[in-house]
């Protein structure tokens, strides 16, 4: 199994890699995918065509008023309760499954229900090939440590100093908070090719592989205005082509 972690500032394009990087996924068929939308602005679902009913919070915040109340049944598992929750909301599609996390309330709180939601969503992602996490915008899910260990860490920016500052951090985090990577690249969004030596630099200074960069592709723009689904793009969009290079770059293909 190898699990794909999507970090960076927010706005700086990682819905939008993650949806590109599942098109190209999919289009070489064969691996059972996992989609996990990590932010708990739960943008992914709209950029793949989704609906999703409720999140993992959801699900969380339910457990946690009910044990406040003491709502719960005598004898009731409360690990094996959110366990049937999580599974419930798992939203299955002929070519990948998708699970929302979504935003709990009293973060730090209740350490035996994170515990547990942990244990529950490692089950869970050891069931597929390939798990591709969109994480929230920032530093926050690392320094809570809920990256876990990944197998390819992809830190995205955009042309900006907050960008690369941000990834910067992001990657010297890694390290404070002792998560385990096996790879690691700085991927740019928006570039363009008289941008890419910078890009490359950039990733040598922050201690990273370079892993390549998405153009602007007025393809993407016009889907994202309509609200259609990226997954729908055309094969020969500027986008998706160069996903698929950084796809074989990355060792994903």
């Amino acid at each position: 199994m190898v699990r794909i972690s999507i970090s960076g500032k927010g706005g700086s394009g990682k819905t939008t890699l993650t949806a590109l990087l599942l098109k190209v996924l999919l289009q070489n068929n064969g691996r059972s995918i996992l989609v996990i939308d990590a932010d708990p602005a739960t943008n992914l679902p709209d950029t793949l065509g989704l609906k999703v009913e409720k999140t993992v919070g959801t699900v969380t915040n339910e457990l946690r008023k009910q044990m406040d109340k003491d709502a719960l049944s005598l004898g009731v598992s409360k690990e094996r309760l959110l366990e049937t929750w999580v599974y419930n909301i798992l939203v299955e599609t002929p070519n990948f499954d998708f699970l929302a996390m979504g935003r709990s309330e009293g973060e730090g709180c209740y350490c035996y229900i994170n515990s547990v939601l942990t244990r529950i969503l490692d089950i869970i992602a050891d069931n597929y090939d390939i798990v591709l996490m969109d994480m929230e915008a920032g530093l926050e899910h690392l320094s809570r440590r809920t990256a876990k260990d990944v197998d390819i860490l992809i830190i995205v920016t955009d042309p900006s100093k907050m960008g690369f500052e941000t990834a910067k951090r992001i990657r010297e985090l890694v390290d404070e908070v002792h998560i385990k990577i096996k790879n690691a690249y700085l991927i740019g969004n928006q570039f363009t090719d008289s941008m890419e030596g910078l890009l490359m630099n950039k990733a040598k200074e922050i201690n990273v592989e370079y892993g390549g960069f998405i153009p602007m592709d007025p393809n993407i723009h016009q889907y994202n205005l309509e609200g259609k689904s990226l997954l729908n793009l055309p094969l020969d969009s500027l986008a998706v082509k160069a996903a698929e290079r950084i796809a074989k770059r990355i060792k994903l293909l």
